[in-house]
């Protein structure tokens, strides 16, 4: 199965959806990186540290593990992907595959 199939079945997960909620809730709402510079600014994506593939995705000790998230807000996500875009985020920081 392709990384995007994989992808879509993960971040759809209700096991995704109550991570994602309660990690960002546990760091206060707030963009980790903006906040380590001083700067107050609304969290909107819940980032993997360690990029999900198809041989860890299932492995909820990455894909589930709070150590292995930050929550940034879309500048900060941009910057920590460069380039590379493997999806869209709307705008409730909802992944969109």
């Amino acid at each position: 199965m392709p990384m995007k199939e994989f992808a879509r079945t993960f971040y759809k997960s209700k096991a995704w959806r109550n991570c994602r909620k309660t990690y960002a809730q546990s760091v206060g709402g707030l963009c980790e990186q903006c906040l380590k510079n001083g700067i107050y600014k609304a969290g909107e994506i819940v980032h993997h540290k360690t990029a999900l593939t198809p041989d860890n995705i299932n492995d909820p000790d990455i894909s589930l593990s709070w150590d292995n998230l930050e929550l940034l807000c879309r500048d900060c996500h941009a910057k920590a992907h460069g380039s590379t875009k493997r999806y869209k985020v709307d705008e409730m920081g909802r992944v969109i595959i």
